[in-house]
């Protein structure tokens, strides 16, 4: 009765645990060729099943926007995905 037990709470477990951020992917870039230095950034927070969010930083000179996507399945759902972005979310699915 008691493996029985252990191994329903470790399948719950590892149902669980895939809703949890596991997948996170990192780029620092410069989009702008009049500013210096890779200031811009692209993160993507993933889950177990490649849903989540990207989020991008474009800074220039004169401003700084902050971007969010939602990602499902690990594609964008209903915004397209710069280059960037693309690259965060595929490193962040195929480093595990």
């Amino acid at each position: 009765k008691e493996i029985a037990a252990v191994d329903q709470a470790l399948k719950e477990f590892k149902t669980d645990a895939l809703t949890h951020i596991q997948r996170v992917g990192f780029l620092r870039y410069n989009p702008f060729a009049d500013t210096g230095g890779d200031q811009s950034f692209c993160l993507s927070l993933l889950d177990g099943q490649d849903n989540g969010i990207v989020l991008s930083s474009l800074h220039s000179r004169e401003q700084t926007r902050i971007y969010a996507k939602q990602i499902s399945h690990g594609k964008s759902s209903g915004y397209t995905l710069s280059k960037e972005e693309r690259v965060v979310i595929q490193n962040a699915t195929t480093t595990i």
